[in-house]
């Protein structure tokens, strides 16, 4: 065989050249297709609930096999070098860093009203006859289940540093867990208060800001259950563990944004 042939397939460099995939070009058109069909089913148009189906499940479908490829190329291809985590990890900064501005604008709208109430809203706030939750009942128990869920995460992750294997189980575990009793009870608290999304700007700030800060909860369950199942498959060492540890930073946002929607809107918004 030709020296120069040799050379051409020996790669002199650290970076992933990742190799062609269908699945971006899925995905967009599955997300492009979702936001549709949401239009479509907001304004009950036929079949649109329909559709938003089954355009939601084929999103999912290329998210997994999406990941599942990019998990195959650091994991058993080794392509993941520590140039390629380093771009990784400022590309996940910028994604929180984003999530940050996009919470920043549901702050914005509820400080905008709540500081200078309208006289539309009778110019106090809340609004008269809405009827708040109590912030030292499910709110504050939530708070301490979130804060305590940050600790099991820091402490999963020190173990998987410290090649604790068991104690890095144990406390993703716990941390899914308490995740999974968070996402109950506010639940249980959306269908016990007596006001809705569509009462007044109190009730379209108030679950907007905290629906979404759900959304995101359940995202990041996700993530820590993906973990989870690799960690239990040796995926996941001392020196590779980037996946967990994106995950960890992406709960420590989540945490920190719901100490905000607790100070803001359930203690000081609704005194």
């Amino acid at each position: 065989m030709p020296l120069s042939h040799i050379s051409k397939n020996i790669q002199r460099h650290p970076f992933h050249l990742v190799d062609p995939s269908p699945w971006p070009f899925f995905a967009s058109l599955c997300a492009f297709s979702c936001a549709i069909s949401g239009v479509l089913y907001m304004h009950a148009y036929k079949m649109g609930s329909y559709l938003l189906f089954t355009s939601f499940i084929l999103l999912l479908v290329s998210m997994y096999v999406w990941w599942r490829d990019v998990v195959r190329e650091s994991t058993f291809e080794g392509h993941h070098t520590g140039i390629v985590q380093r771009g990784l990890r400022y590309g996940v900064i910028l994604f929180i860093i984003s999530e940050i501005l996009f919470f920043f604008a549901f702050f914005w709208a509820f400080f905008h009203s709540s500081l200078a109430p309208t006289v539309e809203i009778g110019t106090i706030w809340p609004p008269k006859g809405i009827v708040v939750l109590n912030p030292w009942e499910i709110p504050f128990l939530n708070t301490l289940i979130l804060l305590l869920s940050g600790c099991t995460v820091t402490w999963s992750h020190h173990a998987i540093v410290s090649n604790l294997r068991k104690q890095a189980i144990i406390s993703l575990f716990l941390t899914i867990s308490l995740a999974v009793i968070f996402t109950a009870f506010q639940a249980y608290e959306y269908n016990m208060a007596d006001f809705r999304l569509s009462d007044g700007i109190y009730g379209s700030t108030f679950y907007m800001a905290t629906g979404f800060h759900g959304f995101h909860v359940i995202v990041g369950t996700i993530s820590l259950g993906v973990c989870f199942f690799r960690l239990m498959n040796y995926q996941l060492t001392q020196e590779h563990h980037f996946g967990f540890e994106s995950s960890a930073w992406y709960w420590h946002f989540v945490d920190v944004v719901w100490l905000f929607l607790f100070v803001s809107i359930y203690w000081w918004g609704g005194s």
